[in-house]
């Protein structure tokens, strides 16, 4: 075990290492940034309203569920073990200076986030059994009508299967049953169990059942986490200046061991900021908009800003709460990084509530994870082996799901960020091929409507014979094992029969 964990260590770092994805991974954020004008910051109050206001529950537009519940799942995906157990690990390896880099990653990471959703909606269609379906597995091989595009979006989509049994399945599972064993003294078998089996059972009834439960289950959870984790902070508010001392110092200068911890490097708590950021928002993997793809939306600008908000409220609200918990009340250097939050929440609130509250929203959180992840894995291997091959999936997955309470910590957790690293590095690339028809397209949507006032026949009117047009997409049925699966909006194919007269509009276009 001791040889294989090394192996993977060393692979990681690569990975992870200062020559491969940490430079692709903010260069793309920064990018994006760049050619987007910082979208993320110009127009944040705008997809805040999008995202959370009373049109994010607006029904009528095309897709098979709400904007908000797309969001909802996303987040389910995203805020789980990565914001409370994530975080320790990171601090605890990579010391405080890692929760800057997280800050930094994510910020950038907005923009690549907007760019991987929009796409997700923009090349959305249904497969060859009729579901709606969109992500990387779709816009890479629609979005890049070549040898190279098929060739990222099966890269992307072997990657994505496997990870799900790291970062969705497994170490969701590792967290569970380590914390439910840490506070309720329940054994991990019996927690190894009911996960296989409630994953199952919760896998039956597809997205829309998956839907319902992050649409009512993530927010509550999310608030309760963000409420207790406020008050520990103001209650230990003297702590405050010295955590923001430690993380920055930490940043940007080498830490010395200190009690339990064992001293980092910059590049270290670059890294481990950087590869923890990532397991928990998911910026420029590209997995939410999977998603988003299937959101009733009137036009992919809308959808993308909506999911753009996802990175901020997983990294720069939770994952902050999450570390300035753990800092201000002096965890950071002590104790196992599976339970160290919760034991930071136990010392902040009075009695035994703290590792309680920390438990029941990983529980629930993680769950929901495990559910969100078992989507794209879903989808993932239909684009591979067809609709069949998914009903295997959900079986194998329900079981790993369980086997991940049991197996060791560190080495689930070294996987996971190996596959990340692996499933993000095609879809960057991606981003980076398309983000010229990101932008011109952007750009003639903002012109026409910079209020997000206008109507789904108002958009179809201005957006005419342009090929960003939902109904260009979303009528038709693309088989992805095609060596031609894209459409005449990327001009490597004849355009289909049209069904309405919108369709009609669909006339060869600009390249991207």
């Amino acid at each position: 075990m001791e040889s294989l964990q090394s192996s993977l260590d060393t692979v990681r770092d690569l990975i992870w290492g200062p020559w491969l994805l940490l430079p692709l991974l903010f260069g793309t954020g920064v990018f994006m940034t760049w050619r987007l004008r910082g979208i993320q910051f110009r127009l944040f109050t705008k997809a805040m309203s999008l995202g959370f206001g009373r049109r994010s529950r607006a029904t009528g537009e095309k897709g098979d569920i709400s904007s908000f519940a797309a969001m909802s799942t996303a987040l389910a995906a995203t805020v789980g073990t990565g914001n409370i157990v994530g975080v320790a690990a990171a601090i605890s390896i990579g010391g405080p200076g890692a929760l800057f880099w997280m800050w930094i990653t994510a910020l950038f990471g907005m923009a690549s986030k907007y760019a991987e959703c929009f796409l997700g909606v923009r090349f959305r269609t249904r497969d060859t059994a009729g579901q709606l379906t969109g992500g990387p597995q779709v816009y890479l091989a629609r979005g890049i009508p070549n040898k190279f595009g098929r060739f990222l979006s099966v890269v992307f989509a072997v990657c994505c299967v496997v990870a799900t049994f790291g970062i969705g399945n497994m170490t969701q599972g590792n967290a569970i049953a380590s914390n439910l064993e840490h506070s309720f003294s329940v054994p991990p078998v019996l927690t190894a169990a009911v996960l296989a089996v409630g994953t199952g059972l919760a896998l039956v009834g597809g997205i829309q059942s998956i839907a319902k439960v992050t649409t009512y289950m993530v927010p509550l959870m999310i608030v309760l986490y963000i409420g207790s984790g406020l008050y520990i902070i103001g209650v230990n508010y003297q702590g405050i200046p010295e955590a923001l001392r430690l993380i920055l110092t930490g940043a940007f200068t080498p830490m010395g061991a200190t009690g339990g911890f064992v001293g980092s490097t910059v590049l270290v708590a670059m890294r481990m900021g950087a590869a923890r950021s990532l397991f928990s928002n998911e910026s420029g993997m590209g997995t939410a908009s999977i998603a988003a793809s299937i959101a009733q939306t009137s036009h992919p600008v809308r959808q993308g800003l909506v999911s753009m908000t996802q990175t901020f409220v997983d990294t720069l609200v939770v994952i902050s709460i999450t570390g300035f918990v753990i800092l201000t009340t002096g965890m950071w250097n002590q104790g196992d990084t599976a339970t160290m939050t919760s034991r930071a929440f136990a010392t902040g609130l009075p009695g035994e509530w703290g590792g309680t509250i920390v438990t029941i929203c990983l529980v629930l959180l993680g769950y929901s994870t495990v559910l969100g992840w078992a989507y794209y894995g879903e989808r993932n291997v239909e684009r591979l082996a067809g609709a069949r091959a998914a009903i295997v999936y959900r079986v194998v997955f329900s079981v790993a799901a369980g086997l991940g309470a049991l197996a060791p910590l560190a080495l689930v957790w070294t996987f996971s960020d190996i596959m990340n690293g692996l499933m993000a590095i095609p879809n960057l690339i991606g981003l980076v091929l398309l983000s010229g028809l990101v932008v011109r397209e952007t750009k003639l949507y903002l012109d026409h409507d910079p209020k997000f006032n206008a109507s789904t026949r108002e958009i179809d009117a201005f957006m005419g014979s342009h090929p960003g047009a939902l109904d260009a997409q979303i009528h038709h049925t693309v088989d992805l094992s095609s060596p031609t699966p894209a459409l005449s909006e990327t001009g490597s194919a004849p355009a289909p029969a049209p069904t309405t007269g919108h369709d009609a509009a669909a006339v060869p276009p600009e390249r991207a």
